[in-house]
């Protein structure tokens, strides 16, 4: 037994354990400041990727697009170039960037002749439009001069909006919810993980192993992580996610474990004794489960997006640091403090909680089940069919940045009044042009070509708008072009068709020797959701046909993989109708602090199917391995069921509040996608730890009775004869009692 060797030497060298494991995270951390360079770059899908491999071709960056808004501050205000205070607040703007030679080019005002476009059709707003300039090497400070100048030039004029968004600004807004976000979710977390487990072990020292070992796990992970961004992109949005995976993962890989070594100290066994027991059970367990998290979240990598190979990246390392110490450093920690574990007692819990009893609860429902499993079963299968009815409908759409984060943000603010009064304005497409011989774009047919397009605007029907904005890049010719709608929605995407398939294909049509392609906001949701939705059937058939031939070696059993593909689906399908009913219905908005836009996030649904798929395999291996355990000490179909239901209750119980709690901080979080992710998660595994386990799991595992546990062409495994030592024999999950035959 592989596993328990492992454990075995982790526990006659505590000492040399704790420390090589201290070790590995001091490498990491150091390795982080000496091994970490420079970040990959992304690939992004369809014609944004072909932008984006374009334009990095250039030696100089793309200039950065940023507009200013200035308005009434009320819902007064009259024509824009009648009103001194508008435009005493504009040529203040110019002055303040002409006091920065060379900070701006292409700089456009109301007050420009000929700027109709940059006057809103009410008339009450103007728009200043303008390229941040490089060279490269100072392109942050003049990105940060900009900024300033904006900022001074509102302080001045306090009675009119002077408001800035644009490439840089939204995104550094977004950069800033990300950290704030991660901070929030670092604080938060780890402090909420240690009450629950003082809840759960009643003792401060049992309560402080699986944090200290999620923590370092978690620090271990960020470490290795900024080393290998040199070779796979890690986004930083992913951060927050790989924090509470990994705390979540830690916490109940370390559960698993010290609640069977407390059991088998309950039943009159010493510590030794109980840490060879629990390495050959919960320890194989954590490594199967852990293996499947892993395994399933490989199959991100078939959709072929670069943002998920450093969310599989990330997440997997976590998973793997967090099984590793819970079979090696955790089993020398309870080694080394022995009886000294249940230290710290917390008043009124601590005697009860140590005693490590099965549930009485949870037993008198599984008695309930197994006496009528086609009654509760069916029951049960009905609601969770109702709840996933909302998930009929689901659309996938990524929020835009206006929905995304709060309007207390004044980048966001503004974004969304620039919105208002220059559709697409904040947000455009970006057409980029080249020679198809690596020769500049910037000629007079192409030039004209791009003067034809506001003909074609003015021809759209408002799909398009103005105003239309060219900017050089080495050789390539980037042109912006407004989308109306949200920058998500379908309008927005049908005049992304437009342009597309339409309009760029006319006016370009007579120009030889060049290509192009339409990038931007816009441009990347679209084809993200196209190259998602593409491969999530691969995606979903490798998860399930892997899911399957694990369970298939792990418990010798056909039925019960079956069984629990079955049961995630049902858990999943029930989380989804969940989330659609929630976020793009617009349910309970007020509450959870996010406005809906009308779609679910296109990577979301594909990003839980293979996270919680991999994550409630811990469940179903732990309980359905102590189902095993009592049956083969003798029990009855159905009373094996009753005992390993009951006899796993607390830690499943215990594991799955855990959970919940770390991805409920989601929901806390400012981007809508967070919360949308904390919502989605939390209640799959709240479903996942009740109506399935403790009801759908017993009810199925009763009617299938022996047939449960058969094999097609292999004679089943005898039973022990029952046996009245307090506790189930310590065979492995997956491995024959002796006698078996093999």
């Amino acid at each position: 037994m592989f596993i328990e060797r492992i454990a075995g030497w982790s526990i006659r060298h505590r000492g040399l354990a704790i420390g090589g494991w201290l070790a590995l995270v001091l490498v990491s951390v150091l390795a982080s400041g000496l091994l970490a360079g420079g970040s990959a770059g992304v690939a992004d899908p369809g014609e944004s990727g072909e932008v984006r491999e374009v334009v990095r071709a250039q030696e100089s960056y793309e200039p950065v697009l940023e507009n200013v808004l200035v308005q009434p501050l009320g819902d007064g205000g009259g024509d824009f170039l009648d009103d001194p205070a508008l435009v005493s607040a504009t040529e203040d703007l110019v002055d303040e960037f002409a006091r920065t030679p060379g900070m701006v080019t292409g700089l456009r005002t109301p007050l420009d002749p000929g700027a109709e476009e940059l006057i809103s059709d009410d008339g009450r707003s103007g728009l200043v439009t303008f390229f941040v300039a490089g060279p490269n090497d100072e392109m942050d400070a003049h990105i940060d001069g900009v900024i300033a100048a904006v900022e001074a030039v509102a302080e001045r004029h306090q009675d009119v909006r002077v408001a800035q968004a644009g490439d840089v600004s939204l995104s550094r807004a977004v950069d800033d919810a990300v950290k704030d976000d991660f901070a929030s979710a670092e604080r938060t977390s780890l402090p909420l993980t240690l009450l629950i487990l003082l809840v759960v072990f009643g003792a401060l020292v049992a309560a402080s192993i699986p944090l200290l070992l999620a923590a370092t796990t978690v620090v271990a992970t960020f470490s290795l992580l900024q080393v290998f961004e040199q070779w796979v992109a890690v986004n930083s949005a992913v951060t927050a996610m790989i924090l509470l995976v990994g705390v979540a993962v830690s916490v109940d890989y370390s559960l698993f474990y010290l609640r069977r070594e407390r059991e088998e100290r309950a039943a009159g066994r010493g510590v030794l004794e109980s840490l060879h027991i629990a390495s050959r059970t919960s320890g194989h367990v954590v490594i199967v489960s852990g293996v499947t998290v892993v395994l399933c979240l490989s199959g991100l990598l078939l959709t072929g997006l670069d943002v998920f190979r450093g969310l599989t990246l990330g997440t997997a390392l976590v998973v793997v640091l967090a099984m590793t110490a819970s079979v090696t450093v955790l089993p020398a920690l309870l080694a080394a403090l022995g009886h000294r574990v249940d230290k710290g007692r917390v008043p009124w819990l601590g005697r009860r909680r140590t005693s490590a009893e099965p549930s009485r609860g949870w037993q008198r429902l599984a008695r309930s089940v197994v006496a009528r499993p086609t009654l509760w079963g069916s029951g049960a299968v009905l609601v969770l069919l109702v709840m996933a009815i909302p998930a009929m409908n689901m659309r996938l759409q990524d929020a835009p940045v206006v929905s995304s984060l709060p309007r207390s943000a004044p980048t966001v603010d503004a974004a969304i009044r620039m919105q208002e009064s220059f559709t697409g304005a904040p947000t455009p497409a970006r057409i980029a042009v080249w020679g198809v011989d690596g020769g500049s774009a910037d000629s007079p047919e192409v030039l004209a070509a791009v003067d034809a397009l506001d003909q074609q605007i003015a021809e759209s029907d408002g799909l398009l708008a103005g105003p239309v904005s060219t900017v050089r890049i080495d050789d390539v010719l980037m042109v912006r072009v407004p989308l109306a709608g949200s920058g998500t929605d379908d309008v927005s995407n049908e005049a992304l068709e437009l342009l597309r398939e339409v309009v760029l294909p006319e006016v370009f049509d007579d120009v030889e020797d060049v290509d192009y392609a339409v990038a931007g906001r816009t441009a990347f949701a679209e084809d993200f959701k196209d190259q998602v939705t593409g491969r999530t059937a691969l995606v979903v058939g490798f998860v399930l046909v892997l899911a399957f031939v694990l369970l298939l070696l792990v418990f010798r059993s056909l039925a019960v993989p079956l069984l629990s593909i079955v049961l995630n689906l049902l858990s999943m399908a029930a989380a989804y109708g969940v989330l659609t009913w929630v976020f793009q219905d617009g349910h309970l908005g007020s509450l959870l602090g996010f406005t809906a836009y009308g779609g679910v996030s296109s990577w979301l649904p594909l990003f839980m199917f293979v996270v919680l798929f991999g994550l409630s395999m811990d469940y179903h291996i732990f309980i359905l391995s102590r189902i095993r355990e009592r049956r083969l000490a003798g029990a009855t179909a159905r009373e094996a069921v009753v005992g390993g239901v009951s006899a796993s209750a607390g830690v499943v119980t215990s594991a799955a509040v855990i959970m919940i709690a770390v991805f409920s901080v989601f929901i806390t979080l400012s981007a809508i996608e967070n919360k949308m992710m904390g919502v989605g998660m939390a209640v799959a595994i709240l479903i996942d730890a009740t109506l399935i386990r403790g009801v759908l799991l017993p009810a199925a595992m009763a009617l299938l009775g022996e047939r449960a546990w058969h094999l097609p062409g292999r004679r089943a495994e005898p039973a022990d004869p029952p046996q009245a030592a307090a506790g189930a024999p310590a065979e492995r999950v997956g491995a024959a009692p002796p006698g078996a035959p093999r």
